[in-house]
């Protein structure tokens, strides 16, 4: 039986697809194991996927602050993760299936267990003339500026795991060989990368070579019969279809004040909402309010009216699954791309940005979101054309051919 390492690293948004992907590469016969942080255990081993432990939670990773502290952060963050991979790794795999986080020292792996390895991304990042890279900006630079833009980010790419890559292949007895020498490398022998999005949402971009390829999402694993919370059953079965806000991983210990701005905004609307708890801990209840950890998302959000979300790429995704309408508050990192991306295709208001958010604005946004049926329209459309997609069927299909 073929034996595959999963590899992903992050946020939960990082990390929860992961696990629908590889069910469904276990219900095709495969020994599937994904490495990932001890936080996500238990998603991993509800999934039937083995388990494999890796250092460098992102819980304690700084979310703001200057560049140069961000680069820092994330080089101890990686760093860290290499000696995980390593320690996964030795249990033996077939065949590596690289997350976006994970690709620059997964080739290391690949390259001393001498196995295939295969790119499962969650972003865009090759360059390309079509839009800037994701964690760029959304401002397009023309053709050449993106294109120039892409390569300059994937340079920053290879400082930050430049210590991770080095100590990893010393651990592994691999030649000194600079970050950027690798990656080009894999290039230039044509890796396939698999993206996990839908091309209505970004298309593949026409100057990529061959094997880079756009093939529609994975989602997070979700029992047949799990159901959500009685209390929160209860909750949306009393009232009309409340709005969802929630941040995700992001803003911790601004809970306290989003969860002011959250019911003012609301309570201005007039509309009902569930929070979720997320990284920044909120908080509220009343009858119109009630507050919920972690619940799936494709069991919630069909019965919302409108997702409040922070734009990471699992939570935009899971609203357009859903076809119901956003208001992206983008935060960080690829976050402003894909509240750009939402806000196109009109299936979302223009983002607001976390720095500007204020009980007003909040409230104007989400009241254009479920007001306004051309945001629903758009998004059910798009819901549409994403039930037709197999994204996971693309990735089973590609490692068929490399086994």
């Amino acid at each position: 039986m073929t034996r595959i390492l999963i590899t992903a690293a992050g946020s939960y948004g990082d990390v929860a697809p992961y696990t629908g992907l590889g069910f469904r590469l276990r219900e095709a016969g495969y020994d599937v194991a994904l490495a990932t942080h001890d936080s996500f255990a238990p998603l991993v081993e509800a999934a039937g996927l083995r388990f494999r432990a890796l250092p460098a939670d992102t819980g304690t990773r700084p979310r703001t602050g200057g560049r140069k502290e961000l680069m820092r952060a994330a080089s101890v963050f990686v760093r860290e993760l290499g000696g995980g991979l390593a320690d996964a790794a030795v249990r033996g795999a077939d065949l590596l299936v690289l997350s976006t986080t994970t690709a620059p020292l997964g080739w290391q792996l690949a390259e001393a267990m001498d196995v295939p390895a295969l790119g499962a991304y969650l972003q865009p990042t090759h360059p390309t003339r079509a839009f800037p890279p994701a964690v760029g900006g959304t401002r397009s630079l023309g053709g050449f500026g993106n294109r120039a833009l892409g390569r300059f980010s994937l340079r920053m790419v290879d400082r930050v795991y430049a210590d991770a890559v080095r100590d990893l292949r010393a651990r592994l007895s691999l030649p000194v060989t600079a970050p950027g020498v690798v990656r080009a490398r894999q290039e230039r022998a044509g890796w396939p990368v698999l993206h996990g999005f839908s091309p209505a949402v970004v298309p593949r971009s026409a100057d990529w070579r061959a094997g880079l390829d756009v093939v529609g999402n994975w989602w997070p694993h979700v029992d047949p019969e799990d159901r959500l919370p009685p209390e929160l059953d209860d909750f949306l079965r009393a009232g009309p279809p409340p709005v969802f806000i929630g941040f995700g991983s992001m803003a911790a210990g601004e809970g306290e004040r989003l969860s002011e701005i959250a019911v003012a905004a609301l309570r201005a609307a007039g509309l009902r909402g569930v929070l979720q708890a997320g990284r920044a801990g909120l908080d509220a209840s009343g009858d119109d309010l009630l507050t919920v950890a972690e619940v799936p998302h494709a069991l919630l959000f069909p019965r919302v009216a409108a997702v409040v979300h922070h734009a990471g790429a699992g939570t935009a995704a899971a609203a357009l699954r859903a076809g119901v309408p956003a208001v992206p508050v983008p935060v960080t990192a690829d976050q402003p791309f894909w509240a750009a991306r939402l806000a196109a295709l009109g299936a979302a208001t223009g983002p607001v940005p976390y720095k500007e958010l204020t009980a007003p604005r909040l409230a104007e946004a989400i009241g254009r979101a479920v007001g306004d049926d051309a945001y629903a329209r758009a998004a059910e459309r798009l819901a549409r054309v994403m039930a037709a997609e197999d994204g996971a069927g693309h990735v089973l299909k590609a490692i068929e051919r490399m086994s």
